[in-house]
């Protein structure tokens, strides 16, 4: 699962709503985008606590908001399913996988285009008594239906990776995928950038992660000892998108780490005392903020404030990561399939608002996992999803 995954697919243009080439965005062009929605966590964690009507509007203004996106799925509306549960919410973020701009070549080669590196779909329940984050591989074979490109052509629908969807017809594509994929609504979308990210983690004076071995990584610009160490956000970013000199070299143990990586930024936020000193909010915030392109309905801090607003009492063991069910591809081994029946699973309980459980991952020696995601006891209505949860402790 290289960094060429779907380029045979790919037509290489943007398409409707945001996308790091442009296409979609009507501001803040040069923002180069994050693979992680780690920035949507702090947000969705800070909510609009202790800020004064002038910090209030420069936050909201920082937010760019996702018209091209929302008209598009208007388009194609009748189509679309219905919520089941009032009151419940499911966000789609979305991370991108440009390399372009000053300095991000660091992170890989840029091949002009641009895919969706990372994409969670964040499920909170309708009570706000839990949040259930679940990673989507970016080289999972799906049906993608043909969407607009800027210039109004229409793609032709097509068997192929789901990172195609973004490269396609950008976020709108990537809604209307994961919609008929999984049957769930998406209410909501976000997408992050790169330099939010790093500017986020370093408000936040780093974020602890556990490396049972030493990395020595010189693409991803990281040298690190083994055991604790709190990473700056530079180091945080490259931590999150390694592959080379981390765990197996694979996408799959990329997004566990990810994961993992949430989780402790979750902890930091709602253990170090951030939510309740507006002097330690506001920079995380004016950094999260900067670095969002949304739907219109969350393109302001009150939008976001009356989606998250309970949030804070969630207690850190509800607060879930896992990976859709997933195995290797008939037709390719470097490409993903569902494992069904556990997948389908997976979606009816987000879709009913079901409690989802978890049970710990294997750690690798990194510090990351082995395969997650896979549903155990399949017999059982209520059926046990590998991931791990904010609360875990990172070096144990």
């Amino acid at each position: 699962m290289g960094d060429d995954a779907g380029t045979a697919a790919s037509g290489g243009e943007a398409g409707h709503g945001a996308s790091a080439s442009g296409g979609g965005l009507k501001r803040r062009r040069r923002r180069r985008r994050l693979g992680i929605a780690g920035i949507v966590v702090v947000v969705l964690a800070g909510g609009a606590a202790g800020v004064g009507w002038a910090v209030y509007a420069k936050l909201s203004g920082n937010i760019t908001s996702d018209e091209a996106a929302a008209a598009e799925l208007a388009r194609y509306e009748k189509e679309r399913p219905t919520s089941l549960v009032r009151g419940a919410q499911n966000v789609l973020l979305i991370g991108s996988d440009s390399r372009s701009g000053d300095g991000n070549s660091r992170y890989g080669r840029d091949s002009g285009t641009e895919r969706s590196d990372t994409t969670i779909l964040l499920h909170l329940a309708a009570g706000r008594d839990s949040a259930t984050a679940v990673s989507l591989p970016r080289d999972l074979m799906v049906n993608v239906p043909g969407c607009h490109r800027p210039d109004g052509s229409l793609t032709e629908p097509a068997f192929t990776q789901f990172n195609y969807a973004f490269a396609a017809g950008g976020s709108a594509c990537s809604i209307r995928t994961v919609e008929k994929l999984t049957g769930i609504r998406i209410d909501h979308h976000v997408v992050v950038d790169f330099e939010g990210f790093k500017e986020m983690v370093d408000a936040l004076d780093g974020v602890e992660v556990c490396l049972r071995k030493p990395v020595d990584d010189e693409d991803a610009k990281l040298k690190l000892p083994a055991g604790r160490v709190t990473l700056d956000g530079e180091q945080a970013l490259g931590y999150v998108r390694a592959r080379k000199s981390l765990g197996d070299g694979s996408d799959t143990d990329r997004m566990d780490r990810q994961q993992r990586f949430l989780g402790a930024l979750v902890n930091k936020v709602q253990s170090n005392g951030v939510l309740l000193n507006p002097v330690k909010l506001y920079p995380v915030l004016d950094a999260a903020t900067s670095s969002l392109t949304t739907d219109p309905n969350l393109a302001s801090l009150r939008g976001l404030y009356d989606l998250v607003r309970g949030l804070r009492g969630i207690p850190t063991e509800r607060v879930q990561f896992l990976t859709v069910p997933r195995e290797s591809y008939a037709g390719d081994a470097n490409r993903d399939q569902l494992v069904q029946p556990d997948a389908e699973r997976l979606f009816t309980r987000l879709r009913t608002d079901e409690p989802v459980t978890i049970a710990a991952d294997r750690r690798d020696e990194t510090g990351g996992t082995g395969n997650s995601g896979e549903a155990g006891d399949t017999d059982s209505p209520a059926p046990t999803f590998s991931g791990n949860t904010a609360d875990e402790d990172v070096c144990e």
